[in-house]
């Protein structure tokens, strides 16, 4: 009976504060979203008249003139510097590059003092010269879900002004006002553009550059198409907000069955690695021969060969585009 009271007391106890996390978590979702909503609005209310929204794109890659000269040469360059804009990111491609570079350096340098193995601090060399790259591509990946996020929003806020009897620029800049960032930002440029002159197939077009994502594609396609055959926007706006939500579900559906693909793709990736550090530092007489000796600088590069391989098989087998 001891036994009974006591596991009937854990799991009221359990429950009682399950249900308090939950509520207070969901309060906290709430007032996160609030937050969210009225920080956007403060800080377009609080944008100073004369100040002047960057229409302009700024191509240059350094502020080296020669080097600005040498970088334009490179299409490659170009488009680094315009993953950095989508990221968000206030740095130039030659800015970064230099960057990466000292990254690179600081890296190996640091791996040879510590361990005295060049391949090693060769290897660690090249990891650091592209960290600043991986991080621009994940800040890149990141606006880009929170874009994807807050866009059926956008959408439906624009159905409602379009159904209210708003202006399409009107109910665009109403977006601008209304729904966070980056969707915010993103639709305030395309207000301004089309504000300043530029035709609103040039500006829609621009923003489809900008935010190259599917479902920007499908929004761009469904107003230029609206815009020259006619009908019924608000409506066509309402099924693809729908459209793009369900994608969504779909999206989450297949994130859940990829789920052990991906964390076997993690496991396989980090494994050896570790194991090498470990060895290094419990046992580095064990592990020198595979830096030393000319047969494991040859296992190395079998090794890490076949770990890019089938990073890339696994990622080609997780990946479902819906």
């Amino acid at each position: 009976m001891e036994i009974l009271v006591a596991v009937l007391a854990f799991v009221v106890v359990a429950a009682a504060v399950f249900a308090a996390f939950s509520l207070l978590d969901q309060r906290n979702s709430r007032a996160r979203l609030l937050r969210d909503r009225l920080a956007a609005v403060q800080k377009s209310a609080e944008r100073e008249p004369d100040e002047e929204l960057e229409l302009l794109r700024d191509e240059v890659l350094s502020d080296i003139p020669a080097l600005d000269n040498l970088l334009r040469r490179s299409e490659r360059v170009s488009n680094f510097q315009t993953m950095l804009s989508q990221a968000d990111l206030k740095l130039r491609a030659g800015n970064m590059l230099f960057f990466s570079l000292g990254t690179g350096v600081a890296t190996g340098f640091i791996l040879l003092v510590a361990s005295g193995f060049k391949t090693l601090a060769l290897v660690g060399a090249l990891v650091g010269a592209l960290m600043p790259y991986s991080y621009a591509s994940f800040r890149r990946s990141r606006r880009f879900q929170k874009f994807e996020e807050l866009f059926p929003q956008a959408i439906d806020t624009l159905a409602r002004a379009v159904r209210a009897g708003h202006a399409l620029t009107t109910a665009l800049e109403l977006i601008s006002n209304e729904v966070g960032e980056p969707v915010a930002s993103e639709f305030r440029k395309l207000f301004e553009e089309q504000k300043f002159g530029l035709p609103m197939r040039d500006a829609l077009i621009n923003l489809t550059e900008r935010m190259p994502l599917v479902d920007v594609k499908f929004f761009v396609t469904a107003v230029m198409l609206q815009r020259e055959t006619g009908g019924n926007l608000a409506e066509i706006l309402d099924n693809l907000s729908y459209v793009i939500r369900e994608r969504f579900k779909i999206q989450r559906q297949v994130r859940v069955f990829t789920a052990q693909g991906r964390l076997t793709m993690m496991l396989l990736m980090m494994l050896p690695p570790i194991i090498v550090l470990t060895m290094l530092i419990m046992n580095p007489s064990f592990i020198r021969p595979l830096f030393t000796d000319p047969l494991g600088h040859g296992l190395l590069v079998g090794g890490i060969t076949l770990q890019t391989i089938g990073y890339f098989v696994i990622r080609r087998i997780i990946q479902i585009q819906v």
